[in-house]
């Protein structure tokens, strides 16, 4: 592993602080499908990273590809833009808490 992708796996660890079991549960739910950017109509950008970030956490090291720790830089960006713009009071049942859970990272963990 090259050390720029163990600085990615370190930081992406890091920032997303679901399991692979609670992001799974969580893109379950009418909350998670309910928010993001749908382009057509149909599942949301955020949605489908949500379950790629799922098989990125299952899977091994040595598995990841080039274009694996290229999704988890997007995720990376995704989370720090997004915990930049954090609503004021509380954010429990917010879209923008929602939004960032779709992405693996829970802001009241």
């Amino acid at each position: 592993m090259s050390e720029d992708h163990a600085a990615i796996a370190k930081e992406f660890g890091e920032a997303v602080n679901m399991t692979a079991k609670e992001l799974e549960e969580w893109l379950e739910t009418d909350e998670s499908k309910a928010v993001g950017q749908k382009d057509g109509g149909g599942e949301s950008t955020g949605h489908e990273s949500g379950r790629r970030i799922v098989r990125l956490l299952r899977a091994k090291k040595s598995e990841l590809t080039d274009d694996d720790y290229a999704h988890m830089r997007k995720v990376l960006g995704y989370i720090h833009r997004h915990l930049a713009q954090r609503p004021s009071g509380d954010v429990r049942n917010t879209k923008w808490r929602y939004s960032l859970m779709n992405w693996g990272h829970d802001p009241l963990k």
